[in-house]
C-alpha cells in the first residue's frame, strides 16, 4: 500500500471513528441549537485532488443553485470543510433559528443576515463534527474564519484548486437534515495529503488502546 493512502483496515477504523464522532456531534448540536440534526453514515473516498471539484459537483447534481460555507482547519488532521445547502436554505434557517416568522423577510434586504446565519450554522456543524473526530484522534484543531457564497451554481461555487492537483486526498461526505424541517444539505471534509501519514499513526494509536 502506498504511503500516501490508507489501507482497507485503516479506512474501516476511520469509518468507525467517524460514526462515533458524528453520533456525538449530533447530540451536541441538539443541545446547542435545540433542533435535532440527523447526520447520515459518513462515506469515505480517496481521490486525487484534481478530481475533487468534479466529484463534489456530481454529488450535487440534483441541486440547482447552492449556498456554500467554506472553512479550513489545521492540526495533524488538516484540510477543508465545505457545508453545502440547496437554494433558499439560508432564508429558511433565519426563520428556523429566530423562532419568529415575522423576522423572515424576502428579497435582498436579508443578504447579510442570511450570510451571518449560514456562518453561525457552519461554525456549529463543522466545529462539532471535526471537533469530535479530533478528540477521538487526540488532536487539537484550529479553524480559519468561514467564508460564504450564496445562491451560486455548483460549477461556479466549488473551488477549482482546493489542493495541489497532484496530491492525494481523503474526502468524507455526509448528508444532514434538520429534523421536521425541509432543510438538508451536504458536509464534505477534505483531508490534505500531508495529513495522511499523521492520520495513519493516529488511527493505529486509536486501535492500540483496544489491544
Amino acid at each position: 500500500m502506498h504511503e500516501n493512502t490508507l489501507s482497507n483496515e485503516e479506512l474501516e477504523i476511520f469509518q468507525e471513528i467517524m460514526n462515533i464522532a458524528f453520533g456525538r456531534a449530533t447530540s451536541d448540536l441538539a443541545e446547542i441549537i435545540d433542533i435535532y440534526i440527523r447526520l447520515s453514515v459518513p462515506y469515505i473516498n480517496v481521490l486525487k485532488a484534481v478530481e475533487l471539484p468534479a466529484y463534489i459537483k456530481k454529488e450535487l447534481k440534483d441541486c440547482g443553485s447552492i449556498s456554500l460555507v467554506e472553512q479550513r482547519f489545521w492540526g495533524n488532521f488538516k484540510g477543508l470543510a465545505l457545508l453545502v445547502f440547496p437554494s433558499g436554505a439560508g432564508k429558511e434557517l433565519i426563520a428556523l433559528l429566530s423562532n419568529d416568522k415575522s423576522e423572515f423577510i424576502e428579497f435582498d434586504t436579508i443578504d447579510e443576515l442570511e450570510k451571518e446565519t449560514l456562518i453561525e450554522v457552519g461554525n456549529i456543524l463543522i466545529g462539532a463534527c471535526i471537533g469530535k473526530m479530533a478528540d477521538l484522534l487526540k488532536d487539537i484543531i484550529t479553524f480559519s474564519p468561514p467564508t460564504v457564497l450564496i445562491e451560486n451554481h455548483p460549477n461556479n461555487a466549488i473551488p477549482k484548486s482546493i489542493f495541489d492537483p497532484d496530491d492525494t486526498t481523503i474526502i468524507l461526505r455526509t448528508l444532514f437534515r434538520f429534523e421536521k424541517k425541509d432543510i438538508d444539505g451536504f458536509l464534505f471534509l477534505l483531508v490534505c495529503q500531508e495529513s495522511i501519514n499523521l492520520l495513519k499513526k493516529a488511527l493505529n494509536g486509536f486501535m492500540e488502546q483496544y489491544k
